[in-house]
């Protein structure tokens, strides 16, 4: 998964704590007998201190991905929970921070060098690096809470994407199962409280990716607050195209005309391609809808083979009008 590499982010006190132990340890063992020994003694533990706090900074803001190159999909998620251009700042701000360490270390060494007696000096410098890494306590704090919240999201692959709709008790996850051949992964998701079940399929070496979003597509617009419905349209960011269920039988407890109006919602919000089915026709309550693409039965697998190659016909098509040009926006340098 793309965060699953930054690790947690250390507080300014932690930070400082460890770089000044590391700074002990280096003049532990040696014998002050003078001043070629002492100013070497702690000039050692200014540069220790100063390489283990500019060297963990910079690990820090190297974890974080190169936001520009996110592919869209997780770029407009981070942003919805923990807002891109805040991480751009605190990131930018231990940058800075990390430089002017190695400013003020150095600054410090060459005063030792010119001075009757370096201790004094030295103390004055970790004063110095003990208020650098103050004044970025907040951005260590916000960047380990944003790390913990990206860490949650799921791992959606670039890759060809059956994103499924559809009230709840329409027969979804059983489609994915059905398709999937097995039990779909359930990834969390923070914009729902079931989590995201995404499951793969193979046809002629390529992947396929069928995703089920309980809590996200499964009730009418109008229900969702701001941050759930940006969550929805960082979908249309994907490889995707929509498989909106109706249940025709009217046996999942919603009306045929209330689930019309959802799928309305979803293809004037999506602006991807939508193929409708109609489910259970097995069942003799199932009704005949002249807007409807096609139907199955995911009980009986009766239409699921033809629904899944429609699909498959749908996504590549997609892609095909998508363009390369498109496609090469969403690849991420290594980082």
């Amino acid at each position: 998964m793309i965060f699953e590499k930054i690790n947690t982010v250390p507080t300014s006190d932690e930070l400082l704590d460890k770089a000044f132990r590391r700074a002990s340890r280096a003049m532990s063992g040696k014998t002050i007998t003078g001043r070629k020994t002492a100013l070497e003694a702690n000039e050692s533990m200014v540069l220790t201190a100063a390489n283990i706090l500019t060297d963990n900074l910079k690990n820090i803001v190297r974890r974080f991905p190169t936001f520009e190159n996110l592919p869209p999909f997780y770029y407009e998620l981070a942003d919805v929970m923990v807002g891109v251009d805040d991480m751009r700042k605190a990131l930018s701000r231990l940058d800075w921070a990390s430089a002017k360490i190695h400013e003020v270390a150095r600054e410090h060494v060459g005063k030792m060098r010119k001075s009757r007696d370096p201790l004094p000096i030295r103390k004055q410098c970790f004063g110095r690096l003990s208020s650098i890494l103050g004044s970025i306590s907040k951005d260590l704090l916000f960047l380990n809470e944003a790390r913990n919240k990206l860490r949650k999201l799921p791992s959606v692959h670039d890759e060809p994407t059956i994103v499924v709709a559809g009230y709840p008790n329409i027969g979804k996850s059983s489609f994915v199962t059905k398709v999937t051949g097995a039990t779909p992964e359930i990834a969390s998701y923070p914009f729902t409280t079931k989590g995201v079940s995404i499951g793969h399929f193979f046809v002629d070496n390529d992947r396929y990716q069928v995703m089920d979003t309980p809590g996200l597509l499964d009730r009418p617009m109008s229900e969702r607050n701001e941050i759930e419905l940006q969550a929805i349209t960082a979908l249309k960011n994907l490889d995707a195209v929509v498989l909106f269920i109706i249940d025709a039988s009217e046996t999942c407890g919603y009306e045929i005309e209330d689930q019309k109006r959802m799928l309305e919602e979803v293809r004037s919000e999506f602006k991807l391609p939508v193929l409708v089915v109609a489910n259970k026709a097995d069942l003799p309550q199932f009704k005949e809808l002249d807007y409807v693409d096609m139907k199955m039965s995911t009980a009986t697998d009766e239409g699921v083979e033809e629904v899944t190659s429609k699909l498959i016909e749908m996504v590549k098509k997609a892609i095909e009008e998508k363009g390369p040009a498109e496609e090469e926006d969403t690849v991420m340098d290594d980082w």
